[in-house]
């Protein structure tokens, strides 16, 4: 890394074997421009884009993290900047004969004694947040919904000062989906899941419509909520009772105010660091996710593990081609099959649909210095840290293990966040590049910065900026200290500022199965 004064030319090199580097500098930098080693540009660079550090012939491998992320379809002088065209991305990595439980990797010595205010459950889950949560079985009632919760916050919500929020559980779900097709069951059982979420505290409601496929007793084959006492909390639109209305409003209303009470009744509790089930994600990702804020997630990942946390680390398309990194990592021979019959089920998957892994990446990623997926796998992966991969979690699933966890799911923000909620996170770590505002209403959302210049201009968004690491303020490990640190403050009650602001997005459930 070049880092002398805050305008001279900058570029990170990730790996000594790597035959280009990204450019740092705020606003990338114009040709003639002059490293420190004597590297002159030959072309503009923008921020975050490759350099190549060599005279590159055409076919000749562009390594960047010392892999492999494509060859040049062109020779490429020394000094040039090596944008989109100029590489042809490598085909994937076969999901035969990969190496399996080969690094003795090791979560390190335990970490003992952090603590954070969580609300524990009766099952033993504990909450970051106490949150009163109304599902639903279709999209038809979410408008109902919609204004039950507005009057139950206007109305009732003041009158307990414990709970955090009302929140309604909207998704697309509907009658048009084939419910008894093969892979069907994925959006049924992340509904089923969402509401046993720790933030939820057992009491969530459930409002039904009445004929639709997806019928209460389908969603909760036991006839209640889970960890809900006495009569099923459940209203039916359609049910005679109702005339008009303001009588399916009230019924919901109604309905509220006594699991608002039991929610109020719940105290903050001081509570060991291994109740936390962080989910990690990215979105809006560039050239400098996988230097900085990644790499520090990836760190804090580390320290969740040996604190006996449990952190999931997500998105299909974006480990596909670290796939062979992962299995090496797995702790047994079981989780390294289960990580290649994810894969192997979602290549599939994008096969049926006509596409591949190198669909994922956005324009903006590409703005972002991303060339391809390739690319952009290698800087996603580094989220997971170091730790033994001790188990996987199929889409819509609940884990069976602690630790480091790799939850399937598409690399969708939406989505992955969707079914990483169903499989029980409390605690979201979202890092961004070009910058989002998304945000989750059941379970605070940190978001970290990859770069000064975001963190900057969007200071009351982002929670934790990492740009720090890549002009050299900071060091990967710092970062990651200060966001274990803040990880248990915010599980304590510190708002982050997609709560400050609000910035919920909806659920998006993942439905491989054909719509009719």
């Amino acid at each position: 890394m070049q880092s002398q004064g805050s305008s001279a030319p900058r570029c990170i090199q990730i790996h000594p074997r790597d035959n280009v580097a990204i450019v740092v500098n705020d606003g990338g930098l114009p040709a003639g421009s002059v490293f420190p080693d004597g590297l002159v540009l030959t072309t503009r660079v923008p921020q975050g884009h490759k350099v190549a550090l060599t005279d590159l012939p055409e076919g000749a491998p562009i390594l960047r993290y010392n892999v492999v992320i494509g060859h040049a379809s062109r020779p490429i002088a020394r000094g040039t900047w090596v944008e989109e065209s100029m590489v042809r991305i490598p085909p994937a990595c076969g999901l035969d004969s990969l190496p399996a439980c080969t690094e003795a990797a090791s979560a390190g010595a335990p970490l003992e004694g952090h603590t954070f205010m969580g609300y524990r459950n009766a099952d033993g889950s504990v909450g970051t947040r106490n949150v009163l949560a109304i599902s639903t079985s279709v999209q038809c009632v979410s408008g109902v919904v919609e204004h039950a919760v507005a009057r139950i916050k206007r109305d009732l919500l003041p009158r307990f000062p414990s709970v955090d929020d009302v929140v309604g559980l909207e998704h697309t779900f509907g009658c048009g989906i084939a419910i008894e097709t093969e892979d069907a069951d994925i959006p049924v059982r992340t509904l089923r899941h969402i509401s046993r979420n720790p933030n939820f505290g057992g009491q969530v409601m459930l409002v039904s419509l009445g004929c639709e496929k997806l019928q209460p007793g389908r969603l909760f084959p036991d006839g209640s909520v889970p960890g809900c006492s006495g009569a099923p909390g459940t209203v039916i639109l359609q049910d005679e009772a109702h005339v008009g209305f303001e009588s399916m409003v009230a019924s919901i209303v109604r309905m509220a105010e006594p699991r608002l009470a039991a929610l109020d009744a719940r105290r903050r509790e001081p509570c060991p660091a291994s109740d936390l089930v962080v989910g990690v994600q990215c979105g809006g990702s560039d050239a400098f996710s996988g230097v900085t804020a990644n790499p520090a997630v990836g760190f804090a990942s580390d320290l969740l593990v040996r604190a006996g946390a449990t952190v999931m680390f997500s998105e299909n398309t974006e480990v596909r081609d670290g796939i062979a990194q992962l299995t090496a990592r797995a702790a047994t021979p079981e989780v390294a099959q289960a990580l290649i019959r994810e894969m192997a089920w979602y290549d599939a998957y994008l096969a049926r649909g006509g596409a591949d892994r190198s669909a994922n990446t956005s324009p903006g990623n590409k703005m972002g210095g991303l060339t391809n997926i390739v690319e952009k796998a290698m800087g996603s992966i580094v989220k997971s840290g170091s730790s033994p991969i001790n188990g996987v979690v199929p889409p819509g699933a609940r884990p069976r293990e602690k630790g480091l966890l790799f939850a399937a799911t598409p690399a969708s923000d939406f989505i992955c966040g969707t079914l990483q909620l169903a499989a029980g996170m409390n605690m979201h770590v979202f890092t961004t590049g070009r910058g989002t505002p998304y945000g989750l209403a059941a379970v605070p959302v940190i978001k970290v910065a990859t770069r000064s210049d975001l963190a900057r201009r969007w200071h009351d968004l982002m929670d934790l900026n990492a740009g720090t690491i890549a002009t050299g303020e900071a060091t990967i490990e710092a970062v990651g200290w200060e966001l274990f640190h803040l990880l248990l403050e915010v599980a304590s009650g510190r708002r982050t500022w997609s709560e400050h602001w609000r910035l919920h997005n909806a659920l998006a459930l993942f439905n491989p199965a054909p719509v009719t």
